[in-house]
């Protein structure tokens, strides 16, 4: 395999990279290889097994908040059944 340097990376261009980087999960070095790939044609789609692209992911803050928030709604009020 060939390691390539690239010197004087544009500011810009950097933190989109890392912004892709971290919204992916993965490195720098396999985003990097990958915005390669893809811009050349080169790309394999992947195969994915499960639908998260199709339903999004939510932090496990933001899991907590919707939790708290359906609480309410989950409380069963027993003069309501009578």
């Amino acid at each position: 395999m060939k390691s390539i340097t690239i010197h004087n990376l544009d500011t810009e261009l950097a933190r989109h990279i890392e912004a892709e980087a971290r919204a992916k999960g993965l490195s720098l070095n396999k985003t990097i290889k990958n915005l390669l790939s893809k811009s050349l044609g080169l790309h394999k789609k992947q195969v994915k097994n499960d639908f998260s692209e199709f339903f999004g992911t939510m932090s496990a803050k933001e899991a907590r908040i919707i939790d708290k928030a359906l609480e309410d709604s989950e409380r069963i009020d027993d003069e309501d059944w009578q």
